[in-house]
């Protein structure tokens, strides 16, 4: 992997984390914050969706 490929793999867009904020509240009962860290937690995560939770856990926190 190149750098330039891995910088876009880097990027996360704001409609993405907006619209995974929105699915994390919904499967984590209103709480997207506490949803995103435990799913942070899962052994099996790839690295696209931690780079996703971990870009919801920086918005959520900076709200």
């Amino acid at each position: 992997m190149d750098i330039f490929s891995w910088l876009r793999s880097a990027m996360v867009s704001d409609a993405d984390v907006r619209a995974e904020v929105w699915k994390l509240g919904a499967r984590h009962r209103g709480e997207p914050l506490v949803g995103a860290l435990a799913e942070l937690k899962a052994p099996d995560l790839s690295s696209e969706r931690a780079q996703l939770l971990r870009a919801c856990v920086r918005k959520l926190r900076a709200a």
